[in-house]
């Protein structure tokens, strides 16, 4: 009775909140649920924090769209609060060159989080419209803040970044339900078990029974971990025969990495780090077959400087490739004499010859290009990488040929964070090549929510993942998320290691959204009933 009392409480003082303290409390609230991602991993936290989220639509005014309306403020003011606090590292970035960009960090800290809480915003307004009394009205909320998750993942090139569903990657038992329903899946999953306390407050006329949505949602967590144990203990780590990787971590400082005036010392320091042996697989200092770098590695544009092709060369021996991230310039159109740009991966071989180039096709707003380019350089802006006109875009995505190793899927920095959009439905790789540079975000949670979404990519597709980081975390994991090998964020070195099997295709692979389509279709269905039976 003591759970019942509390929640009681806490549902009377959220739903006859009004003005601001109906809005302190959903920012506080939101703020409260981004505890639950990397690198706190605090998930329980969602079973007080979301069913606040019921309660504020409880608490919406009673005329319809009204209640719409207040719903829609309640929600953004959650989402406000959830996305200020689980990315204001993006603030770091603006300060790698502070006398352009500083004056950007109150926008960027604000304003990013400002935008996706419209989508919280209305995902609750949608729920309010079909809002039912008793524990149904768990799968409305479910079913509309899914939707807008996936709404905010695809719209505008997407940002699916801490989408809900993360929360439930850690532990990994947990995560590999993503195998079967995707993150969207797992995001409509941690939103009705973890909302499913809300009714322990309920009338008793509404929820004659109110622990049995709450125990109904621990069941589901329990078969969860269930599933989780059984399919890791399937599927131990195999590796493939022959394939010996080398990761360079140089943990360089963003000034020296984009600064042309110090690409000898770039240079020297990626050549020692990679003479480097480490780790008891390593039996010399070029004992790899399969050397890799992080993104844009260097301060220059790597096919015009024979010098630094040359000491690539000197460093591979026989039979060894270089996986590299690099910039890759365009020559000058008639219409244009500035010099255009892609952000690609090169694979060169131990002759210097370039075997493979792939340019990244999910490129970065404000990042790598400027929405509306032209216009907003004439009124002086310019996005963080300073590439004039912005970079260019990939045509699709494409797995690369390798010496002596299976097929590789390159993905450049925060690709790996689209799930059902990584990976081409034609080409199943052998594994998955993440070079990333989160550099920009210093020693905040960024770089390991990024660790933690790449991560969860190699979980739902069953291919190993290789991580190559300008600084943290690189790191080599296998097809249900072990992680064989890594380098923590902030340190310089070199990861000695092998590679990974994959598994056969996932059901999420074969299936898709397939899951979470059942989820939302059962719920809506559900929902409507109750509504007409009302």
């Amino acid at each position: 009775m003591t759970l019942i009392r509390l929640a009681t409480k806490a549902a009377h003082a959220t739903v006859l909140a009004f003005g601001w303290q109906r809005a302190l409390i959903a920012v506080v609230a939101g703020a409260a649920s981004a505890l639950a991602l990397a690198p706190v991993n605090a998930w329980p936290i969602l079973f007080v924090t979301f069913p606040v989220l019921v309660w504020l639509v409880d608490g919406s005014a009673d005329e319809r769209w009204g209640g719409a309306w207040s719903a829609a403020i309640a929600g953004w003011c959650f989402g406000f609060g959830y996305f200020v606090a689980g990315l204001y590292w993006i603030g770091y970035a603006f300060l790698v060159d502070a006398k352009t960009f500083g004056w950007l960090l109150p926008v960027a800290v604000a304003g990013l989080p400002a935008y996706l809480a419209i989508y919280t915003g209305l995902g609750l307004a949608a729920a309010r419209l079909i809002w039912v009394r008793g524990p149904v009205r768990i799968l409305a909320l479910a079913a509309t803040m899914t939707i807008a998750e996936w709404l905010r993942g695809h719209l505008l090139t997407g940002f699916p970044w801490n989408t809900f569903g993360y929360a439930l990657t850690q532990p990994l038992v947990l995560a590999q339900s993503v195998s079967v329903v995707g993150i969207w899946g797992l995001t409509f999953l941690a939103l009705a078990i973890c909302a499913s306390p809300a009714v322990l407050a309920d009338e008793p006329d509404d929820t004659p029974h109110p622990y049995r949505p709450v125990l109904l949602g621990l069941i589901l967590l329990a078969a969860m971990t269930g599933y989780g144990a059984a399919r890791l203990a399937t599927y131990p780590t195999t590796l493939v025969k022959d394939v010996k990787l080398r990761i360079m971590q140089p943990n360089l400082q963003q000034d020296a990495k984009f600064n042309y005036a110090a690409k000898d010392e770039v240079m020297a320091r990626y050549l020692k780090l990679s003479d480097r042996a480490t780790g008891p697989d390593s039996q010399g200092a070029r004992d790899f077959t399969h050397l890799i770098w992080p993104e844009s590695a260097f301060p220059f544009f790597l096919t015009r400087e024979p010098e630094a092709l040359a000491q690539i060369v000197s460093l591979l021996k026989p039979n060894t490739e270089l996986i590299v991230g690099a910039i890759r310039a365009v020559p000058p159109t008639p219409d244009s004499r500035a010099v255009r740009a892609y952000n690609s991966v090169y694979v060169i071989d131990a002759d210097g010859s370039i075997r493979g180039i792939y340019d990244k096709v999910h490129l970065v707003p404000f990042g790598e290009y400027l929405p509306f380019q032209t216009f907003l350089e004439k009124l002086g802006l310019q996005q963080l990488t300073k590439q004039a006109g912005g970079f260019l875009s990939g045509d699709r995505r494409r797995t690369m040929d390798l010496s002596g190793a299976p097929k590789m899927l390159p993905l450049v920095c925060y690709e790996a964070i689209f799930p059902g959009d990584a990976v081409p439905d034609d080409e199943r790789p052998g594994w998955l090549v993440n070079v990333t540079n989160d550099g920009w975000f210093g020693m905040s949670s960024g770089p390991y929510q990024h660790f933690q979404q790449a991560r969860v990519l190699a979980i739902a597709e069953g291919l190993p993942l290789v991580r190559a980081a300008n600084t943290g975390i690189s790191a080599v994991i296998d097809p249900v998320g072990r992680i064989v090998t890594s380098l923590p964020l902030g340190v310089e070195g070199v990861l000695d290691a092998p590679l990974p099997q994959p598994i056969e295709r996932t059901m999420y692979v074969k299936f898709s959204s397939g899951g979470l389509f059942l989820f939302l279709v059962v719920s809506l269905i559900t929902v409507g009933r109750r509504r007409l039976r009302a």
